[in-house]
């Protein structure tokens, strides 16, 4: 099955400011693409920059998205070992960019397989559950949110932290006042803190009941990280520290976390992402899987992947619910809650309205 041409779109989703400790994201910054087979079978995938986590943006995700289509043009769309093998011969990292090259040949190859992707990846479906994220903010303000979430029955909350440690603690102690002791705590701290930092912060935010903290340092201290886990009451699950299994094997090899965060704008999509699970899986290591600020389309895609790989035990997942403005996917995955579900369309099961897109800076290779 061949590809013949791969449309390109700069997909930008407004939203509610955003803010986490290493910056403010004021809209997503995705990219959405569509490859077209010589069968007729079309290929969709959406990838999200968030350019202080992976050092993308969407106009190098759109730029280099020109040379991935010129690069794949007239090849084999089922190969997909070998298309993602020349993109990264290509360019090194970029991973954000080659995540959305990477979805569409797995939609391609599953509605080539007549199957909804989940079952195409050798999973079934199974209740998934996201928690819901409180971007950083006073503590006054986080702790009112919170109190919200709860009051919507949100059950799991995810808190933004990452920036100078009294205050930090003192979010933690007003929003686990304000929803009581039943619901889930856990904090990401974005590589915010430096090694003192985080020992002092984990070790007094402990009394919390947090169920995990995600990244507490600057991934170039990762050889601090083993030392960290043993002082720190709470687990620590590695986040920017994993964009590929070869980070993973490198991170479960020095006992330097408890977790792993698994995000296809990190790990390139959906191909190492499998590669990253199958690692930790055989080393007993638990993931979560994760997301920038995608649109609803790539958070189907995640859905999938999830719901094809039981080791995923949590989900953080609430994307489209972090002040999306917009919604232009057609199908895809539904909340209900904080419940995530599926139908049973071939494929990822979801495009985008070409309405939308037709205002939207574009081009076909």
């Amino acid at each position: 099955m061949k590809i013949i041409k791969t449309e390109i779109y700069k997909y930008p989703i407004p939203m509610v400011p955003f803010t986490i400790a290493t910056g403010t994201m004021q809209f997503a910054q995705n990219m959405f693409i569509r490859i077209h087979t010589d069968a007729g079978i079309i290929g969709v995938g959406e990838c999200s920059a968030f350019p202080m986590i992976a050092g993308e943006t969407q106009n190098t995700c759109y730029e280099l998205a020109k040379d991935f289509a010129e690069l794949w043009k007239g090849k084999d769309a089922l190969n997909i070992e070998e298309r993602l093998n020349e993109l990264h011969l290509f360019i090194a990292g970029n991973y954000t960019a080659k995540s959305a090259f990477d979805m569409a040949l797995y939609d391609i190859a599953a509605k080539q397989a007549q199957q909804p992707l989940y079952q195409f990846l050798g999973g079934e479906k199974r209740e998934l559950e996201s928690d819901l994220t409180i971007g950083i903010d006073t503590a006054e303000n986080m702790a009112a949110a919170a109190k919200e979430f709860v009051r919507n029955g949100v059950k799991m909350i995810k808190v933004k932290l990452g920036k100078k440690v009294d205050a930090d603690v003192e979010r933690i102690k007003q929003i686990r006042n304000a929803v009581g002791e039943k619901t889930v705590l856990r904090i990401d701290a974005n590589q915010g803190w430096n090694f003192d930092d985080a020992v002092t912060a984990l070790q007094q935010l402990a009394v919390y009941d947090i169920q995990f903290c995600e990244q507490p340092m600057r991934k170039f201290n990762d050889e601090l990280l083993p030392q960290l886990c043993k002082l720190s009451p709470i687990p620590v699950m590695a986040d920017e520290s994993v964009f590929t299994h070869h980070d993973a094997e490198r991170i479960i090899r020095n006992n330097a976390a408890t977790y792993i965060n698994i995000k296809f704008a990190k790990s390139g999509g959906i191909n190492e992402a499998i590669k990253i699970n199958g690692v930790a899986e055989k080393n007993g290591m638990s993931c979560m899987l994760g997301s920038m600020l995608e649109g609803r389309l790539a958070l189907t895609a995640n859905v999938h992947f999830a719901m094809a790989n039981k080791n995923i035990k949590f989900y953080d997942l609430d994307t489209c619910l972090l002040g999306q403005l917009k919604d232009p996917v057609i199908g895809g995955v539904k909340y209900n809650g904080m419940f995530l579900e599926l139908d049973d369309t071939i494929g990822i099961g979801a495009d985008v309205d070409d309405v939308y897109l037709s205002d939207l800076e574009q081009i076909i290779i």
